[in-house]
């Protein structure tokens, strides 16, 4: 009885070592991207023009294609919203300022940039895969499909704007943000002295 357990322990030890070595080095490299987010979005333009030539020339796999943009569509609303939502949470001093005078919080969303990307390039690649099983290719009328889809994200996106100019935030920023006030200053002086 005991060579049958040996026997298992044998092979499952290489094995789980392997996972791990390849689930260390594929964190690895997964850290080492999160600063380049330009590449890494083009890397994920890339896999997804690569999905969508391959449901054009396979004719099908319009469910799936349905499926991963209301999937998309759900971790859109994640990135455009708050961690804290204010309409439905009394908050303790972490809320978005909706007065002029209120303290300026930076945004931070439900869903960060990274977790978003990383997510939506594991959607394209699960897809794709997808697109290899006939059992995944159901027979549907395709327009009426995307038709669905651009009203839900039109009715979609009109909610989450109202509630941006409800609750006065934009969830994107641009840069550093800087102060040019002894510049001007700076300059003025300069040409009053001319």
């Amino acid at each position: 009885m005991e060579g049958v357990g040996g026997d298992v322990n044998s092979t499952v030890a290489p094995l789980a070592k392997w996972k791990s070595e390849f689930s260390r080095a594929f964190q690895y490299y997964l850290d080492r991207s999160t600063p380049h987010i330009i590449h890494r979005w083009l890397g994920t333009v890339a896999a997804a023009t690569i999905y969508v030539l391959r449901v054009y020339y396979a004719e099908g796999f319009y469910i799936v294609s349905y499926g991963l943009g209301i999937y998309i569509l759900n971790l859109l609303i994640g990135f455009l919203s708050p961690k804290v939502d204010p309409e439905l949470e009394v908050m303790d001093g972490a809320s978005l300022p909706t007065k002029g005078s209120d303290e300026f919080r930076p945004f931070i969303r439900r869903l960060p940039e990274f977790k978003f990307w990383y997510s939506i390039t594991k959607a394209f690649c699960v897809a794709f895969l997808m697109t290899f099983f006939s059992v995944f290719d159901v027979p549907v009328f395709w327009p009426i499909l995307l038709c669905y889809w651009i009203v839900l994200f039109v009715l979609t996106m009109k909610r989450q704007i109202m509630h941006m100019i409800n609750y006065k935030y934009v969830p994107f920023s641009f840069g550093k943000q800087t102060y040019a006030g002894k510049k001007l200053a700076r300059s003025s002086k300069g040409s009053m002295s001319d």
